[in-house]
C-alpha cells in the first residue's frame, strides 16, 4: 500500500474504505471465505491480539470470553459499517490512533490472501494495490453513505428482493435492523439519528429517496460498478 494519499488518513476521522480483486476477480465466493473475512475484520481492529487468529479460531466460547479481560492493544479502528461482496468490500471507518487504518487494512488484507492463497492452492497477490478512501465529512454524508454501503448487495443484484436483502448475512445491516450474535459496529452515531431500528430499515428500504441521493455522494461511492 502505498504511503502517499490524495486523502490523508486523519485519526479521528471517518472514511469509506473500498477496495477489489485483481481484475474483478471473485474474492468471496462461499460461506466459508465470507465468514472468514468477518472474523479478520474483527480480529485486526486492535493493534494486538492476545493469540494469533489461526489459534483464535479453534478455541471455545467460554476460552474466548474469557479474553474479553485481556489487553488486545489499541483499539485501530472503530467499524461503523461494512459489506463483503463477491468481489470487493466496503468499511466505513473511524480511525482511532495514527496510521490505524492502515495497520488495520494491511492486516485485514494479508491475512485473508493468506487464507484464500492456501485454501485455493495458489500465491499471489488477491486485491489492488491500494485501496481507496474517501472523507466523510457531514452527517448527511455519514447517513447516505451507510444506506449505500447496506443497500450494496440489493444495488448489484447479488440479492433480487428488499426481503433478501435483510437476510443478507455479509453486511452490518444485520446489526442495524436485526439484534446481532457478533456485534462489531460502533452503530450509534448513525443510530442516534433515527427513533428506532424500525425507522432506520424504512430509511434504507426507500428507494426513490435513495436515487435521489446517490448522484450527489458519487464522490463517496467511487463510482464504481463491481457485482
Amino acid at each position: 500500500m502505498a504511503s502517499f494519499r490524495k486523502v490523508p488518513l486523519v485519526t479521528g476521522e471517518i472514511y469509506h474504505i473500498f477496495n477489489r480483486g485483481i481484475d474483478k476477480r471473485t474474492t468471496f465466493s462461499d460461506i466459508h471465505e465470507y465468514a472468514r473475512a468477518f472474523q479478520i475484520m474483527k480480529f485486526y481492529r486492535f493493534s494486538s491480539p492476545p493469540f494469533k487468529l489461526s489459534r483464535f479460531l479453534k478455541i471455545n466460547d467460554a476460552c474466548r470470553a474469557n479474553l474479553l479481560n485481556v489487553s488486545w492493544g489499541e483499539k485501530l479502528v472503530s467499524i461503523i459499517c461494512y459489506c463483503f461482496m463477491p468481489n470487493h468490500f466496503h468499511f466505513m471507518l473511524r480511525q482511532e490512533v495514527d496510521n490505524g487504518i492502515s495497520k488495520f487494512m494491511s492486516q485485514f488484507q494479508n491475512s485473508y490472501t493468506r487464507y484464500f492463497n492456501t485454501k485455493r492452492d495458489r500465491i499471489g497477490q488477491l486485491f489492488l494495490d491500494n485501496f481507496k478512501n474517501v472523507l466523510v465529512d457531514s452527517e448527511e454524508a455519514l447517513l447516505h453513505l451507510s444506506r449505500y454501503i447496506h443497500l450494496n448487495p440489493y444495488s448489484s443484484s447479488v440479492v433480487n428482493s428488499l426481503e433478501d436483502l435483510y437476510k443478507y448475512e455479509w453486511s452490518s445491516l444485520d446489526e442495524y435492523v436485526w439484534t446481532s450474535s457478533e456485534p462489531v459496529c460502533e452503530k450509534e452515531m448513525i443510530m442516534a439519528l433515527f427513533k428506532n431500528k424500525e425507522s432506520y430499515k424504512t430509511f434504507v428500504s426507500d428507494q426513490a429517496n435513495y436515487q435521489r441521493e446517490l448522484k450527489r455522494i458519487e464522490p463517496l461511492t467511487f463510482e464504481e460498478n463491481s457485482t
